[in-house]
């Protein structure tokens, strides 16, 4: 005490002065010692779940990331698939956050937990949602600006030729299994695509359906066919996706798009599914600011697409595109955060 006596004395503070100071320091000091564990124990531990794709990894990877070192929470990835997870989340409250939730592979207890409170959505995970339909290369429609829609594409099978039957336009539907490849055949039938001189063509895989628009764009050779976003494939090629030349029907996509045995299908705009990140109750409750975050955080999908493509380029795993994200994209993530965790991000990187 007498070396903090003669310091006091010698910056010239009076006794009355010095006695509050000393009142005043155990106070200051414990406050100091105290704010940042009161701030990670509002937080406290956060589970977050990584789905078995490349985007919700990188997503929680980032998610991680800022709240550990931005928000002081004991934060932690658990593996997890859509349905699965979604269930423990309404039922055991854990894990407490869901980065990538599409909204169209959501099982239906879900939108009952929601509206019950159990769990919350905190935000679009993807500013333009989950986008699916039909592509082509960039440098076709640069070239023949008449394409405007899919209409217009099934015009032209000249350009999309079949690498088996080249007098023929290959329309490449995706996979069997997959709920994105019937709608993509039925739109061939409702675009009479055998009578426009078009073959419907099975990839047989996901590999094979990559493998065929890479080998046809690198030959800048058309290709059309099912696509999605965000993908590491469409951050790497430029691709753009045809509108219908139709309206969204609801009760016709529902009657006959969607359903691989109906005959008659129409012509119809594919709709985007909307992509949440969604939390469970007694995160949104106890997690303050942190939460905030969740709330303001969505990413547009072109910035997806692009670390995608980064981390199948560099064999990356989630946790490498999130710190290659944060350091190169700072004029982005800054906006989902305050001023403090920003700066504590910036320091942890």
């Amino acid at each position: 005490m007498s070396s903090v006596r003669m310091v006091v004395s010698q910056a010239g503070v009076s006794q009355v002065g010095f006695k509050k100071l000393l009142l005043a320091t155990p106070f200051m000091i414990g406050f100091a010692a105290m704010s940042p564990a009161a701030h990670a124990a509002d937080c406290g531990a956060v589970t977050i779940a990584s789905m078995n794709w490349a985007s919700a990894e990188l997503l929680a990877e980032v998610d991680k990331f800022i709240l550990q070192n931005g928000y002081e929470c004991d934060a932690s990835i658990v593996l997890g698939d859509t349905v699965p997870t979604l269930t423990s989340m309404a039922e055991k409250g854990k894990p407490d956050v869901a980065p990538e939730s599409w909204t169209s592979l959501r099982p239906p207890i879900t939108q009952k937990n929601i509206e019950e409170g159990k769990l919350l959505i905190a935000s679009k995970a993807f500013t333009e949602g989950g986008v699916q339909g039909i592509y082509v290369p960039k440098f076709i429609v640069d070239e023949h600006p008449d394409i405007k829609t899919i209409a217009d594409a099934f015009k032209h099978p000249e350009l999309f030729p079949d690498p088996e039957d080249p007098s023929k336009g290959a329309w490449s539907a995706g996979q069997q299994g997959w709920g994105g490849t019937i709608i993509a055949s039925q739109y061939y039938k409702a675009y009479k695509g055998k009578e426009a001189g078009f073959n419907l063509v099975d990839t047989g895989s996901a590999a094979g359906h990559d493998g065929s628009l890479i080998h046809a764009y690198e030959r800048k050779k058309g290709w059309i066919g099912y696509y999605w976003d965000p993908t590491s494939l469409l951050g790497k090629y430029q691709m753009v996706r045809l509108p219908s030349g139709a309206p969204y029907d609801e009760a016709e996509w529902n009657r006959c798009n969607k359903v691989e045995k109906c005959a008659d299908p129409k012509p119809n705009e594919w709709p985007a599914d909307e992509v949440n990140t969604i939390v469970t109750k007694s995160f949104a409750d106890r997690a303050g600011s942190a939460y905030n975050y969740l709330k303001t955080r969505s990413w547009p999908n072109a910035t997806v697409s692009k670390m995608l493509a980064w981390m199948a380029d560099n064999q990356a795993t989630g946790e490498d595109g999130a710190k290659q994200f944060l350091k190169k994209n700072p004029d982005i993530w800054t906006k989902w955060v305050d001023a403090d965790a920003a700066e504590k991000v910036k320091s942890a990187l």
